[in-house]
């Protein structure tokens, strides 16, 4: 990620204040989900009733293409050897020799943007977000035949995470200095810059790092019980000793590891990640033990304190917050309603604030268009994350038959639902620009995204080297498309007022991350299923009327 101190300014408020885009052709809609033998019985009858409705609903998206481009995007992010099986052709191996410096194994994991350093913490916060749209909409995912990428885009990240995880009380934090990084342009294959690696141990901590990657390998434990038990349980097994180190040895990582501050410093600390980290390891273990971690510290370490309106790699209190909501409806944990309560609270502060229905002064900005606006710098990691919760939080509403109550009046989970995906539509399209913002989505896309290996030809094609500065000269400032398409990468998007300049140098709009993507996965898979179960009902109706 290129250099963004604005970025990460951390706004919080204590207590109450704060395929492609298409129409479905009618013929489809009735070959899909209606038996052959009958479609000629009623098709000419319907035919001019259902190409009247098609044409004149809203646009419609195909969230199933949209989950299967989001997915090839982690591929494209790969560090280390590529395996046989890689289906983004324009990417070979890279970092072969990372950790070797230090004597340690570091191949492998993710480049969180458009440059080649591997960041620990968005890393680890990516993987969570993976795990969790698997773990909320497994069987969605599933039905969309996306399954067993989704499982590999997690693999990749903790199989990274096991090898960082030297020891009980050694986390390695980073590989590649951001600095000498960002004075190169050259794809990943072609790497001259530091590949020094950086850790955190008992004498430099880093709670907020290792807690969240206790997180993301309690949450992926979840994710493989069923499937691969062994893996789940080292997977857990490195989860509790992340966990008890970043807890027994506190700190924040960037003061041990200072490379990181430019890039991604951890501004709200490491109280957030502790809280959540405990969250995830009590739905891992069902072990007590965590539960009343997040019970006992939630005033003192801010879970039921701070009321935020946003949710990132950084601040984590919303998803907490959400996460801790749930627990209301166990009777086991009705003695410590009163807590779970503030919670919910706090929960709901966010999810009403996405919505605009808190106090004026504490509502999520939007843009004209209806965006979601948090910051300059790379909004749509907001925008994807507040999709993610707004769903989640709809899905538990409907189940437990509840509605919310905002400042602004009640809502129940239809709206919800409904606003999480104008969020989702504008992204795909819905949009003043008529662009969508998931790249290789749709007829018009960012074409100039900035990224090293998508703007400079592949090394399949050219295996000749290009040096530090030679990308610069011949390909950064290329008014050219991108030789090669990032698919599925989100980007950072447009401004407060709807625009954006597909520009390779407007890194603030034109770059994607990996964690803006990864909330994306579950959305999407949620809105096919409903898309899906819509033309099951629209085919069953039109059977009984054709009859």
């Amino acid at each position: 990620m290129e250099e963004q101190t604005q970025h990460h300014q951390y706004h919080r408020k204590q207590t109450s204040s704060f395929g492609d885009s298409k129409i479905v052709p009618p013929l489809v809609l009735v070959q899909h989900c209606c038996s052959s033998s009958l479609w000629f019985l009623f098709f000419f009858i319907t035919i001019t009733t259902i190409f009247i409705t098609t044409t004149n609903a809203q646009q419609a998206f195909d969230y199933g293409d949209a989950l299967s481009k989001s997915l090839l995007y982690f591929e494209a992010q790969r560090s280390g050897r590529i395996p046989y099986n890689q289906r983004v052709s324009w990417r070979h191996h890279s970092g072969l020799t990372d950790g070797l410096e230090q004597g340690v194994d570091l191949v492998g994991g993710y480049y969180d943007a458009g440059d080649h350093v591997k960041f620990g913490l968005p890393m680890a916060f990516t993987v969570t977000m993976l795990s969790w749209g698997a773990i909320e909409y497994l069987q969605h995912i599933s039905d969309a035949g996306e399954l067993q990428h989704t499982l590999e885009a997690i693999k990749w990240g903790t199989d990274y995470f096991i090898k960082a995880h030297t020891s009980p009380n050694v986390l390695w934090a980073e590989v590649g200095d951001g600095d000498t990084d960002h004075y190169c342009w050259q794809r990943p294959e072609d790497m001259t810059t530091s590949r020094q690696a950086f850790k955190i141990d008992e004498e430099k901590p880093g709670s907020d790092l290792a807690a969240e990657t206790a997180a993301a390998m309690a949450a992926a434990s979840i994710v493989f019980k069923n499937t691969n038990p062994h893996y789940s349980h080292l997977l857990l097994h490195h989860a509790q000793q992340l966990f008890e180190f970043g807890d027994k040895h506190r700190g924040k990582y960037d003061e041990s590891v200072g490379v990181v501050k430019s890039y991604y410093a951890s501004v709200s600390g490491y109280k957030d990640e502790l809280l959540w980290a405990a969250m995830w390891l009590y739905k891992a273990t069902d072990s007590e033990m965590y539960f009343q971690y997040f019970i006992s510290k939630a005033h003192s370490f801010g879970g039921t304190g701070w009321s935020i309106s946003e949710f990132s790699w950084d601040v984590k209190y919303a998803g907490l917050q959400l996460l801790a909501s749930k627990f209301l409806n166990q009777e086991k944990h009705k003695k410590h309603s009163d807590i779970l309560e503030q919670y919910r609270s706090k929960a709901e502060y966010y999810i009403c604030s996405c919505l605009n229905k808190n106090n004026n002064d504490s509502n999520v900005q939007r843009t004209p268009g209806g965006l979601l606006y948090v910051r300059q710098w790379n909004n749509m990691q907001y925008v994807s994350t507040a999709s993610f919760l707004l769903s989640v939080y709809s899905d538990f509403l409907k189940s437990t038959n509840q509605n919310l109550n905002c400042h602004g009046g009640t809502v129940d989970h239809e709206e919800i639902l409904s606003f999480a995906k104008s969020q989702i539509d504008y992204i795909l399209g819905s949009n003043p620009m008529n662009m969508s913002y998931l790249v290789g989505y749709g007829p018009r896309y960012p074409k100039r995204v900035h990224h090293r290996g998508a703007s400079i030809v592949s090394y399949k094609e050219n295996k000749g080297f290009i040096g530090c500065t030679q990308g610069y000269d011949n390909w950064y400032n290329s008014q050219e498309p991108n030789p090669n398409v990032l698919v599925g990468a989100l980007v950072g998007g447009p401004d407060w007022q709807d625009n954006f300049e597909d520009q390779r140098n407007n890194f603030m709009q034109t770059e994607a991350c990996t964690y803006n993507t990864a909330p994306l996965v579950g959305v999407f898979a949620k809105l096919l299923h409903i898309e899906n179960q819509k033309l099951v009902q629209d085919c069953s109706s039109l059977l009984v009327a054709s009859f």
